[in-house]
């Protein structure tokens, strides 16, 4: 028997309460026993989203869902937007607002680099009739950070523009100050820091937004915000919903609150730095740059002379433990560790025994126990 080890940035694990609760029989979605769930879902989603101005609303879709919500009810056809891209998510948003026929201008990076607030004040300063914004905050794909409070500050001097915020891997992660950075629109996805599985994704919508809703005329209909703010009122949905899916939630939300969001994001804080300095202990080189690196996920340069999908393999295979690969010209240079929701101090430190037995089965050469120690020492060194 082997014990299997769930390490990727989503779908991540799901604490026992919370599939326990997804289990209980089914219940009709017409009913006030359900409403209840319903209300306790989105009070309980404002507290994560650190937001009491915003509505967050909750659809049955993954993450992409969200994303493409947030540009079907915010613009017009021909509308100009600036999209940030540095990670393959930023290029969905991209591609996303290309879709539905937005005048899009990028500022585009490198994986490795972070995003310029002063480039994008620099371009709204030149282009005042821009009305969207759209900024990864916790790219996945290579575990970069941007700094979303510093760019709020700069689009919230324009009235007409909204700034969107995909935080599908920063939620539960990082700082998310909705209301206090001056955030129109953030997304998330179930599979992350809620702790549930795939399925669930919830954004919130500012009044800012809701302005800019109204002057919308773009095509949407499942994904029409107004629908799913009319029958939240009511504490209900507007469509079928995920049932179990919301009851989950519920449930991890009860999780969060009893946390604290605060102990939350330093605890995320804590397990990435010790998964950084273990893999740097053992001669591996960190992806993201020093000044942009987020608690979600820590991805790892692939040593020269090591098959990197062969790495993940025998991690997967061999002990136990799924990490993620790289993603589009990262496949096999990169792999990516994640500590986003349901983790704690041993879940790191039975990832770097993994990747130390799989480094050393591929002839990498190491101290061994150097990964595992240096991840102690910043696991043990809480409260000093």
């Amino acid at each position: 028997m082997r014990k299997e080890y769930l390490m990727t940035p989503g779908p991540t694990p799901v604490p026992s309460e919370v599939l326990l609760a997804q289990a209980r029989p089914m219940i009709h979605h017409r009913t006030a026993e359900f409403d209840a769930v319903v209300k306790n879902c989105a009070e309980g989603l404002k507290y994560v989203f650190q937001t009491e101005e915003s509505d967050v609303l909750i659809f049955a879709s993954s993450g992409t869902g969200a994303m493409e919500s947030a540009i079907a009810n915010c613009f017009c056809a021909g509308d100009k937007v600036l999209v940030t891209t540095n990670g393959k998510f930023g290029q969905r948003m991209q591609q996303i607002s290309k879709a539905y026929g937005l005048d899009v201008h990028l500022l585009e990076y490198g994986w490795q680099q972070v995003v310029s607030p002063a480039a994008i004040a620099e371009f709204l300063q030149a282009n005042p009739d821009t009305r969207g914004v759209v900024v990864t905050q916790s790219e996945t794909s290579s575990g970069v950070l941007n700094d979303v409070k510093a760019v709020g500050a700069i689009v919230r001097e324009y009235p007409e523009c909204v700034f969107i915020v995909d935080s599908i891997t920063g939620i539960g992660a990082v700082d998310v100050k909705t209301d206090e950075w001056g955030l129109d629109v953030v997304m998330t996805g179930s599979q992350k820091g809620l702790m549930l599985p795939p399925g669930l994704a919830a954004v919130s919508v500012s009044p800012k937004a809701w302005k800019a809703y109204e002057r919308s005329t773009l095509p949407k209909y499942y994904f029409d915000w107004k629908k799913y703010k009319k029958n939240l009122a009511d504490n209900t949905t507007p469509f079928t919903p995920a049932v179990s899916l919301m009851i989950g939630l519920n449930e991890s939300l009860k999780l969060m609150k009893a946390e604290g969001i605060e102990n939350i994001i330093a605890r995320h804080a804590r397990l990435a730095e010790a998964t950084r300095k273990g893999c740097e202990a053992l001669g591996l080189e960190l992806f993201a740059p020093v000044e942009g690196r987020g608690n979600a996920v820590t991805p790892v340069w692939v040593p020269e002379g090591i098959d990197g999908k062969k790495l993940v393999n025998i991690m997967k295979n061999k002990h136990g433990v799924t990490v993620a690969g790289g993603q589009d010209d990262y496949v096999g240079r990169i792999f990516r560790v994640g500590h986003l929701g349901y983790f704690g101090d041993f879940d790191i430190i039975t990832t770097l025994v993994a990747l130390e037995m799989s480094l050393a089965e591929l002839g990498y050469e190491f101290e061994p126990g150097s990964g595992v120690k240096a991840a102690e020492a910043v696991l043990m060194s809480e409260g000093e």
